[in-house]
């Protein structure tokens, strides 16, 4: 191997994710992570390997790479593989094309033009609904139709590491009838994960669930910060407004969906019967575990959370499908939520709203404070990874702390 790469790296050489990064005496460019390394991938260009224009690995997002199409970014990505095993490649003997992570900056790797958040874990609605609504009629009637979903704020979209502020807005108090203007005081993560676009459409054209993968080009970890009382007191009838448009936070890396195909696996039975244009062949959910910590200011990290993207009743083929269904026209760089992944277990839950069940059940930290919803000085740390048969791909952190509000 032409680079050390640490045992159980999440950006092992089955993974090699895409990103934007910089240093003191390199601009922003694309790179490949590799263990605790980057390769510079506009360095490597230099050496006059790639059968492109590689200006677009000196620009400061991905987008023009990634619209170079799948032809391109994965023979990038399988070419570094074989170099970075070959002791005699283009690479070898020469470290001037390696950056340490630790001694690098990273940027946000797509400009977001467009973002949607899909509302696809049957046991996150589940549990909702069973909170503000009817236990007994948990999801609404459309929910097993449709892979219900809505437009967010891309401009609001930040980068792990990034701080944010406590959102203000009008809430309800319990037994009143007049909302009061204040800090939200139920500020809440939702653990999800989410897919940019690689190709675009124009208006009016449609994606089937059987080009759909044609069209996503990788993935990354999301966190749909929410103001959970200024979202009861908004959200009829038109949904989520300044309780989720204030921020929300990714991870740096772009996973490949090549880089995932041996996750794949089957999803939960879907009954009823979903509309022929939702209708999918093979395994379309992936096997990715995932991992919730919450940081107290100036106390040790805890995992509140450990859950699986697998869990997923609707896939990514089936939302992007179902996007496209009415003409909706897409771009390269588009970014998808999956909505809050949640499992059966109490422990699986991805979100405080549900760990602490509304308030209900507090959790308790090792500093012996507790939790009903996030905190000011607290932090929130996702992780995610898949492994098999010895292969591990990981998704790295998205990690944001929790300012007082401005």
């Amino acid at each position: 191997m032409i680079i050390n790469i640490p045992e159980n790296s999440d950006f092992s050489i089955h993974n090699l994710p895409f990103g934007i990064f910089s240093t003191e005496d390199r601009s922003p460019r694309a790179g490949i992570a590799v263990g605790e390394h980057i390769l510079d991938l506009a360095a490597v260009a230099e050496l006059d390997v790639f059968e492109f224009n590689t200006a677009v690995l000196e620009k400061d997002t991905l987008n023009d790479f990634i619209a170079l199409g799948k032809s391109i970014t994965k023979k990038v990505r399988i070419d570094i593989q074989h170099w970075l095993k070959d002791e005699g490649s283009i690479l070898a003997g020469k470290p001037e094309l390696f950056v340490l992570q630790s001694e690098a900056q990273m940027h946000m790797p797509v400009s977001i033009g467009d973002y949607t958040d899909f509302y696809s874990s049957i046991e996150h609605a589940t549990n909702v609904g069973m909170m503000f609504r009817d236990p007994e009629n948990a999801l609404l009637p459309n929910w097993k139709h449709i892979p219900v979903g809505y437009h967010g704020r891309a401009s609001s979209i930040i980068l792990s590491g990034e701080p944010i502020h406590r959102p203000k807005g009008q809430v309800l108090p319990k037994d009143a009838s007049t909302p009061v203007f204040q800090a939200s005081a139920r500020l809440d993560f939702e653990l999800e994960m989410a897919f940019i676009t690689g190709k675009n459409t124009a208006l009016g054209e449609t994606v089937s669930t059987a080009e759909a993968e044609d069209y996503i080009f990788g993935m990354v970890l999301f966190n749909d910060w929410s103001a959970r009382d200024i979202q009861k007191w908004e959200y009829v009838p038109l949904g989520p407004f300044l309780a989720k448009n204030f921020a929300s936070s990714i991870s740096p890396w772009i996973v490949t969906m090549e880089a995932l195909e041996p996750f794949r696996v089957a999803g939960p039975a879907q009954e009823p019967k979903v509309q022929s244009y939702l209708e999918f062949d093979g395994n379309k959910n992936y096997d990715i575990n995932l991992e919730v910590a919450l940081q107290p200011d100036g106390a040790e990290e805890q995992i509140i959370c450990n859950s699986n993207y697998k869990y997923m009743y609707w896939n990514m083929a089936q939302q992007l499908a179902h996007h496209t269904v009415n003409g909706c026209n897409i771009n390269v760089g588009d970014l998808y939520g999956s909505g809050t992944i949640s499992g059966k277990d109490e422990n699986s839950y991805g979100s405080m709203l549900e760990l602490a069940w509304m308030g209900t059940k507090p959790l308790q930290m090792k500093d012996g404070t507790e939790r009903k919803f996030v905190q000011d000085g607290d932090t929130v740390i996702m992780c995610g990874h898949a492994t098999k048969d010895g292969v591990r791909v990981g998704f790295g952190e998205v990690s944001t702390k929790v300012l007082p509000a401005k």
